[in-house]
């Protein structure tokens, strides 16, 4: 189921129920009642995997408007199923010496149906991109599933929770346990799914039968109320069905629960009391039929929906075997213990359920958030929070490693292009991580720069005081060289400012040069001049 397709396993599923279905049909035919043994064992298996493999199909071929709807689907073919099982197993049609073959062979029929069926179904979009990496399948089955060909967004949707577990891979059932960002989302499928079995579900049901008796109903009658109870079964989850989408899974949840809660509280109260007042017996068939309703509204059909939405693809499989596992364990154990806790307990078993009933509703009070009408990366980015991390899988080894490669990135961006650098540095983009070792080396030069200007401006002054005639602009430019150590001197502090400072000490240094041949060709000339004048004298 983790690896292989989803419809793909049904179909296979499909082939192992018809074979134990066909083994039980004969097995009076050919005296074993080992054959039946051996069927069981099969059908048991096949119904925990469809129980597992169906919701989860459904849940990622939906929209997510119509998610929840179809998710509570499953669980109303469930309870068709048992009304079913209770109608043909009436001691008037099956449930009799000629009839019970029959009746356990055609629970093959379904199966038959489906494998007939499924076939012209697509495969989920979700596993053909997410597991396979095909986007045009995916894309091609989205088409069909809605009808129409404007799907990008659902693709983008898909691919978006794609990129978020990339690097995760399939998850085990191991790993799930160790993963820290996964860790309330399993947590609520464990309380969840042993909260729905361990309310006592199927005690009411094997108790039904003693409370009809007790309050009157006759022993040939019973199977008739226990058929009318299946049938406020699928009445109530058909309603289910209708109203997930409107209150949502955490207000059914809360509700259905709480039902059950106070139902068993009251069948306790009943049962303790039907032999002194006279009217309990009619109680304790209220209370049974509160409970199934309870039960039909939140508790059954609403845990195998929640794991769909709360895990993530390389999850989910994995989440639904851990479901599936707590789920048939439960169920064991209330059907191998409650015997012995009727024995025990008397009128007051209901109370251990009623208890589980109220912890699992203070559970989904404080943990459970609502899921309808959001993504799946929206659900798990809530989950995020409450698991403290920021990322869907920060465990993950590759995504670790991505906060080391950005740390990276400062040393690299550490210059900005528009800074003018000294010619070393300009050679260095190349080899920048041997950048520190030459930046040490640089303030000792920086330290022998102050003594040379300062020797610099020392001869610049020296050529002031003798060129007091030059022109005004000669004049002007040696005043901006005076004042040129103090200026170099603040440009010392840092290598940054250097390159222009130095670029308007040469320009100065330029400006002077040219002053001073200026004044050389000036007083050339004159002596030009005067040269003639003296010769002639």
């Amino acid at each position: 189921m983790c690896l292989q397709p989803r419809k793909g396993t049904l179909l296979l599923n499909n082939v192992f129920s018809i074979v134990p279905a066909i083994l039980m049909g004969s097995s009076e035919a050919v005296h074993s009642f080992e054959i039946i043994i051996l069927s069981r064992l099969l059908v048991g298996i096949c119904a925990g995997l469809s129980s597992n493999v169906v919701p989860m199909y459904l849940g990622e071929l939906s929209p997510k408007n119509l998610r929840g709807a179809l998710g509570v689907v499953p669980q109303l073919f469930i309870t068709v199923g048992i009304l079913v099982a209770q109608i043909l197993g009436l001691r008037s049609l099956l449930a009799n010496e000629k009839g019970w073959p029959i009746l356990l062979g055609v629970t093959g029929i379904p199966a038959a149906l489906q494998l007939l069926l499924l076939p012209f179904f697509p495969e989920s979009p979700r596993y053909l991109l997410v597991q396979k990496k095909n986007p045009e399948a995916a894309r091609k089955a989205l088409k069909r599933l809605r009808g129409w060909d404007d799907v990008e967004d659902e693709m983008e949707e898909i691919r978006l929770e794609d990129e978020a577990e990339k690097a995760a891979g399939f998850i085990s059932i191991v790993k799930l346990f160790r993963i820290r960002s996964l860790r309330w989302q399993l947590i609520s499928i464990i309380v969840l799914m042993g909260g729905q079995q361990l309310s006592g579900v199927n005690a009411i049901y094997y108790y039904a039968d003693e409370i009809y008796k007790n309050a009157g109903v006759a022993e040939d009658n019973v199977q008739y109320v226990t058929a009318g109870t299946g049938a406020v079964n699928v009445a109530i989850t058909i309603l289910a069905v209708f109203v997930v989408e409107v209150l949502g899974r955490r207000m059914l949840l809360l509700l259905g629960f709480s039902i059950c809660c106070s139902a068993c509280c009251v069948l306790t109260a009943a049962l303790v009391l039907q032999t002194t007042i006279s009217w309990m017996p009619y109680l304790s068939i209220g209370c049974v039929l509160i409970y199934v309703i309870g039960h039909a509204l939140g508790p059954s059909p609403i845990p195998a929906l929640i794991i769909t939405e709360i895990f993530l693809q390389s999850s989910r499989s994995s989440a639904y075997m851990v479901g599936g596992s707590v789920h048939w364990l439960s169920n064991f154990t209330v059907g191998l213990l409650f015997p012995f806790i009727q024995e025990g307990l008397g009128p007051y078993s209901f109370i251990i359920f009623g208890g589980v009933c109220f912890l699992t509703t203070v559970f989904v009070f404080l943990v459970i958030p609502e899921t309808k009408g959001k993504t799946f990366m929206e659900i798990n980015q809530t989950f995020a929070k409450m698991n403290h991390v920021s990322e869907v899988y920060p465990e993950n080894e590759e995504l670790k490693e991505i906060p080391e490669e950005r740390k990276k990135l400062p040393e690299e961006m550490e210059l900005p292009e528009e800074t003018e650098l000294p010619e070393k540095r300009k050679e260095l983009p190349g080899e920048q991580k041997e950048l520190p070792g030459e930046q040490k080396e640089l303030p000792g030069e920086q330290k022998e720069l102050p003594e040379k200007l300062k020797s610099v401006s020392q001869e610049l002054n020296l050529v002031s005081e003798g060129l007091k005639e030059l022109p005004e602009e000669v004049k002007s430019a040696l005043e901006g060289l005076k004042e040129l150590p103090s200026e170099l001197k603040s440009a010392s502090g840092g290598l940054k400012e250097l390159p222009a400072k130095l670029q308007s000490v040469s320009e100065d240094l330029r400006a002077v040069s040219e002053a001073l041949k200026a004044v050389a060709e000036e007083r050339e000339e004159e002596l030009k001049e005067l040269s003639p004048s003296a010769s002639e004298q």
